[in-house]
């Protein structure tokens, strides 16, 4: 389902209420939720009303565990840091237990952070199935999400949790949750707001398959819930091509 906004400020409204709604479900059938969180600017108004009341009172912050879908190889007080940004929106504003927020080491070779990070992973799920709770996905014009950028290697990847990611045109190395781990997701949430994004939604919802071009269009949950949550700039184009399986707010 394509769920289209009037603006940033009432997507972002139903992005918190969401995370507090799957929170709560999932630490009352199994003790605990984990979500992956994202980077950017968009996702970022979303923790900021987390970090606030009235969601902030609505979440067994004791029990929740943070975890990263990405991360760019830096320390972690560096500006592009997506920790950095997560914890300064919300983390520093909630009671989590320290030892349930999972960083990824960026300060490591990125070939070893991304070891270090799947072992960390699979410690996490104890051998059961690696199923996040909740995943929080953005999109770009040149249709990557969660470092999973156009023509790189990590997107043929089956076996790894957890990859290093090269992209010449980028500035740093990054590491990245591989798609087949992210589509074992319990539920699965785009965040996609402004005009600049109306081509490349159009293009991965309802243009041919072309993963390797557009790397959003692997992530399809296998057993889980995809939703995307879209401004009305964004989903310009989206609403006239599929009307029935939108819903305007």
């Amino acid at each position: 389902m394509i769920e289209i906004f009037p603006d940033l400020h009432t997507l972002s409204d139903a992005a918190a209420r969401l995370f507090v709604n799957q929170a709560r479900r999932a630490i009352e059938a199994r003790g605990r939720f984990s979500v992956a969180l994202a980077g950017g600017s968009t996702p970022s108004h979303t923790y900021e009303l987390l970090a606030r009341p009235p969601f902030r009172d609505r979440v067994p912050w004791p029990k929740v565990h943070v975890l990263w879908r990405d991360e760019r190889c830096v320390p972690a007080d560096d500006p592009r840091s997506n920790y950095r940004m997560a914890r300064q929106a919300l983390l520093d504003h909630v009671p989590i237990p320290v030892e349930q927020i999972h960083p990824i080491p960026g300060s490591q070779k990125p070939s070893e952070a991304a070891d270090c990070y799947e072992t960390l992973l699979r410690g996490f799920f104890g051998g059961r199935p690696p199923r996040f709770d909740m995943v929080f996905l953005g999109l770009d014009e040149n249709g990557h999400t969660a470092s999973l950028f156009p023509g790189t290697a990590v997107l043929e990847e089956r076996q790894r949790w957890v990859a290093e990611v090269d992209v010449a045109e980028q500035d740093v190395f990054r590491v990245a949750l591989t798609a087949p781990l992210l589509n074992q997701a319990a539920v699965v949430v785009f965040l996609v707001t402004g005009a600049a994004k109306a081509t490349v939604l159009h293009e991965v919802l309802d243009g041919p398959h072309d993963s390797s071009r557009l790397p959003a269009q692997l992530i399809r949950p296998t057993d889980g819930e995809l939703r995307w949550l879209v401004d009305r700039t964004a989903a310009s184009m989206v609403v006239h091509e599929a009307p029935e399986r939108t819903r305007v707010l």
